[in-house]
C-alpha cells in the first residue's frame, strides 16, 4: 500500500524556529510522505540565515521531507514597509512556484501564522488538483495584522477584512487553537462545526526535559528570575511586563530580574524603554537562541511569563509558548485576556488581565512571597495539566486525522 502524501505550505520553516518543523517530523514518523513549500529563512531580524540568500538554495531536504523554497522580500529591520512587502511577496512567489511540486498529494496542510495570505498558494494548488486543504489558523486576520501594523485607514481595513474572509471561506477545513476562535471562524465563514476543529498547539518533547546550565546559573544566581522566551512584537505587550517588574521591585526586597530571551521588531523600542526607566540593572536582553536551547532558560527560571496586548481578538488564541512553559513545570504568569488567560488559570498558574500593570505586579509579589516548596507545588500542578491537555503524540494524531480524513 502506497504511503499517503501531504503537501505542507508555510512561509516560515526550518532553520527558523517554528513548531511546523516538529509537525513535519511528526507526520514523517507517522509514515506520511511530506513535501514542504516555504520561503527563505530571515525571521525574525529580516537578515538571511547563513547559507541562504536571494539565490537560494531553493531545494533541499529536512529529514526525509523534500523542501521547495521560494523567494520573498526580507523583513530588513522590521520596518512597517518591509513587513508589508514580506507579507505580500511570499504568497506571490509561492503561487508562481506551484509548478515545481511533484504532485500526487492526498492532502494540503498550511501552518498559517501571519500573514493570512500564505494560505493562498495552498488554496490554489488544492483546488486545481482536487485535494482537501486544511488551514491551521495560528493568527486570526485581519485582527492580528492590526496588532503589528497600525492600519487606521478605513478603506485598507475593509480590504484586509474582505480578503481574509475570502481566503478562510475557501479552505476545506479549518483548525482553531481554542473554542472561541473556532466559533469566530464559523461565524465568519458559515462553515459547519465539523469543518472547524479545535486542536491546541502542543510543544516538542524536549521542553519537558530539565537542562541545567552552570554558566547561566552562575551569571544570574541570587536573583528571582522571571523569564520570557519568544518574539518581541507589539502583540506581546512586553512593556507591560517591564513596568510590572519595576512596580513589584518597589514593594519587595527580593531581587526580581526579568530575562528576555528572543528578538523581534519591538526590541529597539523595549531597549529604549528600559533606558528611560533606568531598568537596565534588572532587565536583561539575552537575544535569540535555538528552540532546543530554550530549556536552559526555563530550567533557570523561578517563574515564566506570557503576555499579550489587550486587543479583544488576541484573546481568542492561546500562544504556543503556553504549552512549552507548562511542560517545564515552573510557575507560569499570564498577562492576557480570553482563552490564554483561562488556560493558565485552569492549570494553576497566576493570570491577570492584559496590559494591567498593577495586577501583574501583584501576582509577581505573590510568587516572590512563596517559599520554594510552594512554587515547586505550583509548577508540578501546571505540568500535570500539560500532560492532560497538550500531549504531543495525541495532538499530532489529531492533526494528521483531520488533515487526511476530516475527523478528530
Amino acid at each position: 500500500m502506497a504511503k499517503q502524501r501531504v503537501l505542507v505550505v508555510t512561509q516560515h520553516f526550518w532553520p527558523e524556529n517554528f513548531r511546523i518543523n516538529d509537525i513535519v517530523e511528526g507526520f514523517l514518523a507517522e509514515g506520511l510522505e511530506v513535501d514542504v513549500l516555504c520561503g527563505l529563512p530571515n525571521y525574525p531580524k529580516g537578515e538571511w540565515f547563513d547559507g541562504y540568500g536571494p539565490q537560494g538554495p531553493f531545494e533541499e531536504f529536512y529529514r526525509t521531507a523534500q523542501v521547495f523554497r521560494t523567494k520573498e522580500w526580507p523583513r530588513r529591520g522590521n520596518t512597517s514597509l518591509n513587513i508589508f512587502l514580506n507579507y505580500v511577496s511570499w504568497p506571490l512567489y509561492a503561487a508562481g512556484a506551484l509548478h515545481r511540486l511533484p504532485g500526487g498529494y492526498d492532502a494540503v496542510f498550511c501552518f498559517n501564522t501571519s500573514p493570512v495570505l500564505m494560505c493562498w498558494p495552498a488554496i490554489r494548488y488544492a483546488r486545481k488538483h482536487h485535494v482537501p486543504f486544511t488551514n491551521y489558523v495560528l493568527d486570526l486576520w485581519p485582527e492580528n495584522l492590526y496588532s503589528v501594523l497600525p492600519v487606521q485607514n478605513r478603506a485598507l481595513r475593509a480590504v484586509a477584512q474582505s480578503v481574509s474572509d475570502w481566503l478562510y471561506k475557501r479552505c476545506d477545513r479549518l483548525i482553531a487553537m481554542s473554542a472561541p476562535l473556532a466559533l469566530r471562524l464559523q461565524q465568519r465563514t458559515g462553515k459547519p462545526a465539523e469543518q472547524v476543529a479545535v486542536i491546541p498547539q502542543y510543544c516538542e518533547d524536549f521542553y519537558a526535559v530539565p537542562c541545567p546550565d552552570e554558566a547561566l546559573q552562575a551569571r544570574f544566581a541570587g536573583r528571582f528570575n522571571l523569564v520570557f522566551t519568544g518574539t518581541f512584537t507589539p502583540a506581546q505587550s512586553l512593556e507591560t511586563v517591564i513596568h510590572a517588574v519595576g512596580l513589584a521591585r518597589q514593594q519587595t526586597d527580593v531581587d526580581l530580574h526579568l530575562l528576555l530571551v528572543g528578538d523581534g521588531m519591538s526590541r529597539a523600542a523595549l531597549e529604549q524603554l528600559v533606558q528611560r526607566e533606568d531598568a537596565a540593572g534588572y532587565v536583561t536582553f539575552y537575544g535569540s537562541v535555538p528552540a532546543t536551547d530554550v530549556p536552559r532558560f526555563t530550567t533557570l527560571a523561578d517563574a515564566l511569563i506570557v503576555s499579550l496586548s489587550d486587543s479583544p481578538d488576541l484573546g481568542l488564541t492561546v500562544p504556543g509558548k503556553v504549552a512549552s512553559y507548562m511542560a517545564a513545570g515552573k510557575p507560569v504568569l499570564a498577562s492576557m485576556d480570553g482563552a490564554g488567560h483561562e488556560a493558565v488559570a485552569q492549570a494553576g498558574g497566576l493570570a491577570s488581565p492584559a496590559c494591567d500593570v498593577p495586577a501583574l505586579a501583584d501576582n509577581l509579589l505573590r510568587l516572590c512571597r512563596m517559599n520554594e516548596a510552594e512554587r515547586a507545588g505550583m509548577g508540578g500542578q501546571i505540568r500535570r495539566y500539560y500532560k492532560t491537555h497538550y500531549r504531543r503524540a495525541e495532538i499530532l494524531r489529531r492533526l494528521k486525522d483531520f488533515t487526511l480524513n476530516g475527523t478528530v
